[in-house]
């Protein structure tokens, strides 16, 4: 599961879709789920407008996006993106914005989308620096740049042009860009970079870029998962899913990537994250185990406490949470997410029986 996000406005209500093309949605903080949206093609993302009540929109891949104006209770195709992968959205006060596999498009409604620029680029990261006229966006590729290295590119008059930021970052991938909340003074965000070699942050609107990750900070691995916690330009979470190897992970820093402190997820790959938006916030987390293919979703709540292990339950009660565990993953999510590999589950049970009825009658045997 890759499409998680929560109401801005609400932190009980989440949407999310799976890779069998299902939007789901929970109005009690993942406890039950409704099945919203059935569909053909697998999700790929979905966000809530913080800017507009009510408005999600969801990305697919390779059959377009999806807009709610009802806070996720009912859906409709959009037109303009037909056929495209949508990776990821990002929104200004009047103005939505979407990154696909080539380009990236606009929308004044979310209904009804034209490409703004970079047509013959495949974008997966997005994001709006500021969110005034004239609008700045800043988006990363998932393919190497024409020069080599990073393709990151920047738009300061709400995608009309483009122009390449050369950006010292080490990796190929750009795999997400989150401008975080103004500082107390200063009129430019924090832009946080997540590449498939590290994370960088830049202060000075793209210009230059400072490593947070490797050394004793956090692993070079690839960094899928950023979110901020509501006006704090200085604290937010980061997450990757290892990009398939053991290094991935869940990490919360409060002063601004100078320390980081694992949240001890149960499991190393990091699908999704979804943030609340509250001083104490609600931390919705899909995970993924690759050896048996193996989704889950917890909960965390973030109430300032250290870091703990998690208990061996949906239920997380781990890194920075709460005595009291926040609703854990719903069985009707869950039986979604499995479904596919559900008869792969059952043979090996079977088999697994099968082997230890050989060993009993292996052993009787010796004894007679």
């Amino acid at each position: 599961m890759f499409a998680l996000a929560v109401d801005p406005d609400n932190n009980q209500v989440l949407v999310a879709g799976n890779s069998q093309g299902s939007l789901l949605r929970s109005t009690n903080g993942g406890t039950t789920w409704t099945e919203v949206h059935a569909g053909g093609a697998a999700l790929v993302t979905v966000a809530f407008d913080q800017f507009k009540a009510g408005l999600v929109v969801a990305g697919t891949r390779g059959s377009g996006a999806l807009a709610s104006k009802d806070d996720g209770v009912t859906w409709s195709e959009v037109s303009g993106l037909d056929g495209r992968s949508v990776r990821v959205f990002g929104f200004a006060l009047t103005l939505t914005v979407a990154g696909t596999d080539r380009g990236v498009y606009l929308s004044q409604d979310a209904l009804t989308w034209t490409p703004s620029g970079l047509t013959n680029t495949s974008i997966d990261a997005l994001a709006v620096g500021a969110i005034h006229d004239p609008v700045r966006l800043v988006a990363g590729s998932d393919t190497v740049s024409t020069g080599g290295g990073i393709a990151l590119f920047q738009s300061t008059d709400a995608g009309v042009t483009w122009a390449q930021l050369n950006a010292a970052i080490s990796g190929t991938v750009v795999s997400k860009l989150v401008a975080g909340p103004l500082p107390p003074t200063g009129d430019v965000r924090p832009l946080i970079v997540g590449t498939n070699a590290g994370i960088f942050v830049s202060t000075d609107n793209g210009a230059s870029f400072v490593a947070i990750s490797g050394g004793a900070l956090l692993p070079a691995t690839d960094y899928t998962q950023i979110a901020f916690v509501t006006d704090h330009y200085d604290r937010f979470y980061t997450a990757s899913d290892g990009g398939g190897s053991d290094t991935g992970g869940l990490w919360w820093t409060g002063d601004d990537g100078a320390h980081f402190t694992s949240l001890s997820p149960p499991l190393p790959s990091v699908t999704a994250l979804a943030v609340s938006n509250d001083e104490v916030p609600i931390l919705y987390v899909a995970m993924f185990r690759a050896r048996d293919h193996v989704a889950s979703m917890w909960a965390y709540r973030d109430t300032g406490a250290a870091a703990q292990g998690p208990t061996p339950t949906p239920v997380a009660s781990g890194g920075r949470v709460s005595a009291t565990p926040t609703p854990g993953p719903a069985p009707a999510l869950v039986r979604l997410l499995l479904s596919s590999q559900t008869p792969y589950v059952a043979l090996g049970v079977v088999a697994l029986l099968v082997i230890l009825m050989a060993v009993v009658a292996h052993l009787r045997g010796r004894r007679g």
